[in-house]
């Protein structure tokens, strides 16, 4: 599973120009199931997510996670982080779970998070969505937790 992670100062999302999301200081999370994708790994991805160190110390360090700073998480489904570019112009995106399946691990990540983190918001999975944010730095950064077998 990935996860494109950037710090913001906020975030939203809207579906038909209507607002589904926000958050203000926190992490929005762009999020993709791969196949051999499970709970498994969307479970350890959230993990990592929480206790990333991405936020500043009082010392200027990357030393605080969304959760030290009690920031909101706005996760958004995105199938294209797992496009294969690496041949002609045009992206394949075999790498990517079925619809069905991608969903589900969706639904499943946002449910886990909001019962380990308090302020969770998100976008709708399958939707046309406009996101709109602040990158507080910028910092971002690319997460992925392979299937087992993957890890090799």
């Amino acid at each position: 599973m990935i996860a494109l992670i950037q710090r913001v100062i906020r975030a939203r999302v809207r579906v038909e120009a209507v607002e589904v999301g926000a958050i203000d200081r926190g992490v929005l999370a762009l999020l993709c199931a791969q196949r051999g994708d499970s709970e498994r790994e969307a479970d350890a991805l959230l993990a990592k997510l929480l206790a990333f160190r991405m936020f500043a110390d009082a010392q200027g360090r990357m030393n605080r996670s969304v959760v030290d700073v009690g920031g909101g998480l706005l996760l958004v489904p995105q199938f294209t982080l797992a496009a294969d570019t690496a041949s002609g112009t045009r992206p394949s995106f075999t790498p990517a779970a079925p619809p069905a399946e991608g969903e589900r691990l969706f639904t499943h990540f946002v449910e886990r998070a909001r019962d380990r983190h308090p302020q969770v918001a998100t976008g709708v999975f399958g939707a046309h969505m406009q996101v709109e944010l602040v990158n507080d730095g910028p910092v971002t950064f690319w997460l992925q937790v392979k299937p087992k077998e993957q890890n090799g």
